[in-house]
């Protein structure tokens, strides 16, 4: 049997599973699932690992899988537990993705996806670290989606298990807090309020991760010596087009791009080629590194101060004509 023709089968077979399991997804009881990781005794954690880690490649919901283990084994070792079934489901997600499709979506992506994968790739754990952390996509589906990437398995494995930590917790807490609010046990307040400042101190956490995921800001006197360079920077100004021709001027060679239509003019601009940022301070460049980054653009960095620094280091700034960047020109009336 040729690979082509078995990883064809197992992708159908993993395909009807999906779908089975999926068809009994709002029958499933998570009542019966403490009853029989209750059953199984000693063996019970290493049941409860398996099933949570059958569930996240079978799109069953691991939430209420989460909550159940706080139920189960406490705070402490439920949340041990949560984790360790949530990183093993994820990475046999991960493995399956990479192993069925991988190659033939590297071989049938177009440029564009071809960028956006090196850009993920080249984040690496600040990546894994943002999507863990500020859940934009469903956690099952994301298993499965950077299977597809060039993300090294063990950076994956490692930023999941470690990002995956603060909801991991939260979770068993609420799952434990309840059980004891069911049962009459002590301190229930307390366990609530607990709850209630782990979910807290969630919110702020994406926060953290976009400072984590941000490179430092660059100088003006680092532009200077880029762009003095000859090298392959590209100064992109993302201020009103009517600055750019205005008293302040431009930096010659930039390409004016307002913020509010950087998304829609992404094709003038090259996935693999240094991009710099400069507005009139720092703050419509730091949006616009954010979107830029999300579109998979790997070398992204503002620069601190903008044409304000610039002009303040008494370095001259044109007014008459943009230089012509990337096949596009624009001029100054």
């Amino acid at each position: 049997m040729r690979p082509s023709t078995s990883r064809w089968m197992y992708s159908l077979a993993l395909l009807t599973l999906i779908a089975a399991a999926w068809s009994f997804r709002d029958s499933f009881d998570t009542g019966a699932l403490q009853a029989v990781v209750k059953s199984a005794g000693a063996a019970g954690p290493a049941l409860f690992i398996a099933f949570y880690a059958a569930a996240t490649v079978l799109f069953l919901p691991g939430a209420a899988i989460t909550l159940a283990g706080g139920a189960l084994f406490g705070p402490v070792w439920g949340t041990l537990w949560n984790l360790c079934g949530a990183t093993l489901g994820a990475t046999l997600a991960f493995l399956i993705a990479r192993h069925l499709a991988a190659d033939w979506v590297a071989q049938r992506a177009g440029p564009r996806m071809r960028s956006l994968n090196e850009g993920v790739s080249a984040e690496g754990w600040r990546f894994i670290a943002f999507v863990r952390l500020v859940p934009l996509f469903p956690f099952n589906l994301l298993n499965y989606a950077l299977g597809l990437t060039r993300i090294p398995l063990r950076a994956y494995v490692l930023a999941s298990a470690i990002f995956m930590f603060p909801g991991a917790l939260a979770y068993t807490w609420i799952g434990y807090a309840g059980r004891e609010a069911l049962v009459g046990g002590e301190d229930v307040i307390r366990n609530l309020l607990i709850a209630l400042a782990l979910f807290s101190t969630m919110s702020f956490i994406p926060l953290l991760v976009r400072r984590l995921r941000s490179p430092p800001m660059l100088s003006v006197e680092v532009l200077k010596k880029e762009l003095d360079g000859g090298g392959q920077v590209l100064l992109v100004d993302v201020r009103p087009e009517p600055d750019f021709c205005g008293e302040w001027g431009h930096i010659p060679g930039a390409l004016s791009i307002p913020l509010e239509a950087l998304q829609v003019r992404l094709a003038e601009l090259k996935h693999n080629q240094p991009i710099r940022l400069v507005c009139r301070t720092d703050r419509r460049s730091a949006q616009a590194r954010e979107l830029l980054t999300q579109a998979g653009f790997a070398d992204v960095r503002v620069i601190q101060g903008g044409m304000t620094a610039w002009r303040d280091r008494g370095w001259a700034v044109e007014h008459e004509t943009a230089s012509v960047v990337s096949g596009a020109a624009e001029h100054c009336e």
